[in-house]
């Protein structure tokens, strides 16, 4: 059986901090955080055990989201090293990720779900977004995806 990605987040922890890895012993510590902080949540919301493993990629995306935005601000205001820091968080948050699709084959599934999905114009973009999040959790890069999606119909 294999490993959980909290195991394996645990395991990469006690790693870390036995080599002396700080910035990345921090970066795992803020995932981890930021997971119990969505337990918690959806705890009070009536679901007792949390967030999924399944939900797990999704917000280690959406945290790989903010970075890349917090480096276009840092990089306007000429924090170049503050950018650097957000794009090594993205590195060590991106190693916990599933495998992603490279561009040819997000670009081979699109064209798949255009036509099994029966895609006819932009009103439509939300089936085939839902399908990706659905059935690729984690393992698309939802953005890229949506512009993809865009530039069949331009």
């Amino acid at each position: 059986m294999s490993q959980s990605l909290r195991e394996r987040l645990s395991e990469e922890m006690k790693l870390s901090l036995k080599n002396k890895e700080t910035k990345k012993t921090g970066t795992i510590r803020m995932i981890i955080a930021a997971i119990k902080d969505q337990d918690i949540l959806l705890q009070t919301k009536g679901q007792p055990n949390g967030l999924s493993e399944s939900e797990i990629p999704g917000l280690l995306q959406k945290m790989i989201k903010q970075r890349r935005d917090s480096i276009q601000l840092y990089e306007q205001g000429d924090r170049l090293d503050l950018a650097q820091q957000e794009r090594n968080e993205i590195d060590i948050i991106s190693s916990f990720l599933p495998k992603q699709f490279s561009d040819g084959e997000l670009n081979n599934l699109l064209r798949q779900l255009i036509t099994t999905q029966g895609i006819t114009g932009p009103k439509d973009f939300g089936k085939v977004m839902s399908v990706l999040k659905n059935q690729y959790p984690g393992q698309i890069d939802m953005t890229k995806a949506g512009a993809l999606l865009k530039q069949f119909f331009a």
